[in-house]
This record gives structure tokens, sequence and C-alpha cells, in this order.
């Protein structure tokens, strides 16, 4: 069975800010009983998608550990006063670097998929996504609103004791994230989650490449979206290299859960919904601008986020592996997977960043807790 978010679902806000050490105990301190319960759903995840045990896990975290403390000791430091922010005697730092590192440590064998889009109009540039994920995460959700000294504001959904996630900053730039499953992956290099992190403390999409490369790249095959003021680009990371996508001639890029350029790593076909998804998303747009050009409208002004949620994300075209996904009964566990959030962010010169966030399936407005962001 599948339980939804419904519209009296109370979000819990996170504001976080100091040290990053002060950052992490505040986040764990508040949002105690969901990190908790994460542990509890990624043990289990472990044990069904990849037949790990939790010390298991553990092991593989200390060398993400490691490397974590050489390339982002930040950020080791924040980890680690989530753990102590928690203060639960059975969770360490380790715990919190396995959930940071889930993406890696699984070797690719999630079954999350999304669907995210950058649509350029004129001045306003679009961010968005579906993010699909187990029914179970979905009642651990949170918004995390971070002040660092020297770096811009953050704004982003999140999974509890994560330190990065998908949102914004108070410089336009923004993030998204599709899981990929590639080998192979790599204790040397950054997680994703992290990453995506990183990238929201950058002023620009190109400082956020440049700041990503001098790293060395990601330790698993991921796809980030990102976009500013200036545009959007696709990063297909992976260990061995990544290949960033530019936007199409109409300012837009699509991308689901497989690679579309990048061939440096091995890559099986695995969520045959993912192609589909990535087509039909394309149609949809193409068909929203068509309609726009054929009744002289403003283009800009035609692509809200009600429209984008009404004609592309609530789509259940190829249902349960659509657009707007469903748990499939069929595949047990392994197919309780839906989508579990919308966002929708909006940047345009001189105006406050924001974003309309939807917990719950956007096609079902009756299930569905709505969120405005700014900073």
């Amino acid at each position: 069975m599948t339980s939804q978010p419904g519209p009296n679902l109370q979000i819990p806000r996170v504001h976080l800010e100091g040290s990053s050490y002060e950052i992490g105990f505040k986040h764990g301190h508040v949002l105690k009983e969901q990190i908790l319960s994460q542990l509890e759903i990624y043990r289990e995840i472990f044990q069904q998608n990849c037949k790990f045990d939790w010390p298991h896990v553990r092991s593989i975290s200390e060398g993400f550990k490691t490397s974590i403390g050489l390339l982002a000791p930040e950020l080791l430091e924040e980890i680690g006063g989530i753990a102590d922010g928690v203060a639960d005697p059975n969770v360490d730092i380790i715990d919190i670097v396995a959930l940071n590192a889930r993406s890696e440590i699984a070797l690719g064998q999630w079954d999350d998929g999304c669907t995210s889009l950058a649509w350029h109009i004129g001045d306003k540039q679009i961010l968005a996504q579906n993010w699909d994920w187990r029914v179970s995460v979905g009642k651990n959700l949170a918004i995390a609103f971070i002040r660092q000294a020297g770096k811009p504001d953050i704004t982003m959904v999140i999974e509890p004791g994560i330190v990065g996630k998908i949102g914004f900053n108070s410089s336009s730039v923004g993030v998204c994230l599709n899981a990929i499953r590639a080998r192979p992956t790599s204790t040397s290099l950054l997680p994703i989650h992290l990453l995506l992190r990183i990238a929201l403390e950058c002023p620009s999409v190109d400082a956020a490449i440049a700041k990503i490369e001098s790293l060395g790249g990601a330790a698993s095959s991921q796809h980030i979206l990102i976009a500013d003021l200036h545009g959007g680009r696709a990063l297909e990371l992976s260990p061995l290299g990544g290949v960033y996508l530019p936007e199409d001639q109409y300012g837009i890029i699509v991308h689901t859960n497989h690679f579309l350029e990048n061939k440096l790593v091995q890559e099986p076909p695995w969520l045959n919904g993912s192609p589909f998804r990535l087509e039909r998303a394309r149609s949809l747009c193409a068909e929203l601008r068509e309609q726009a050009n054929s009744k002289g409208e403003d283009l800009d002004k035609k692509i809200t986020p009600v429209v984008l949620r009404s004609r592309i994300f609530s789509d259940t075209a190829n249902s349960p592996q659509a657009i707007c996904c469903s748990a499939d009964p069929a595949r047990g566990d392994v197919g309780n997977v839906e989508t579990l959030f919308n966002i929708i962010m909006i940047f345009k010169k001189g105006e406050t960043p924001r974003a309309e966030v939807v917990f719950g399936k956007p096609s079902i407005s009756s299930q569905y807790h709505s969120e405005i962001l700014t900073l």
C-alpha cells in the first residue's frame, strides 16, 4: 500500500546558520526523528536491493569519510555535527556518511526515477523536476534554509541527514538530480549529494562546473541539471569523466534516468520507462510552445508553474513508469517507488529567486501539500 502526503501535511522547515559544525548540529537535533527513520529505511533498502548488511555499508562509508575529509572538509564537519545533533548512542558520523553516500554505496542498484526540465524563456529561467523514490521516504522530507558566511544562501528540499539535494540559492543557481545506473563507482571522489551542495555554494553555473571539475568529478554516474539566469546545462557526471549538454534551440533541456551523451561508463538499460519519459516530456514541451505560437500568446506568460504541473509533471502516460510515477505492485517492495514531490524554480533578473513545491503526486491535487519557497 502507498500513502501520499495530504494537504494538511506539515513539512518541517529548518533554518541553519553558523559554522559548518553548528549547521550540522542543528540539522541533526531538529530532524532527529526523521534521520533515525531514514537510517532504518536505508538499512532495509540496502538489504533488499544490494544484499548489503549495515556493517558492510559502514565499511564502505569509511572510504568515503576519508575522501570527504580531503576534498570537502567543511562538509565532513557538518556531517559530524549532524551525527552529534542526533545524540543517539547507536548513531555516529559513519552512519551519516552512509546516508550521504547512499547512491554510491549501492553501486548504481537503486530504482529511483526522476524527470527534470530546464527552460530558458526570454529573461526567465525555469528549472523543475519530479522526484521519484521509495514511498517510505516521503514522510521524512524537509525543507532546509542555509546561511553561511561568504556563500550564497541556500534553500533545498532534503532527505534529513543528507547535506545536499534539490534546490536553489540567492545567486539564482539551481540544481536538479537524475539517478543513473552505471559502473564504476569510486570512493576516492565525492558522493553526488555533496556535489549538489557544493554547486549551490557557487555564484553561477560556470563556477559550479569549474568547482566540480577541480574536485575530480563525481564518485558515481549521475546527472545534475543546473541552471542560472543565463541558462541551463545538463551535467552527465561519472568517475571517468563528465559530458555537459547545452540547451536546444528553444532553450530547453529535458533529462531522465539514462545518459544521453556520456559514453565513458558501462550503462546497461535498467529503467525502461526512462526513454519514454524523455520523449514524452520533450513532446509536451513542444505542444506548449506550438500552442502559444499558434494563438499569438506570450510564451513567458504562458509557461507558469501551474501550467507545467498540469501539462507536464502530472502526465501519467505509460503508468506506472510515467512522468508522474506510481508504485508498481507487480514489482513488490522494489517497485514501491512513486513521485514524492515536484519542484518548479523560477529565476528572473531583478527578482528574488523562488520555487513552488508540491509534496505528493502533482496529478492528484487532493493528495498534495504545496509550499512557496523564497530566500
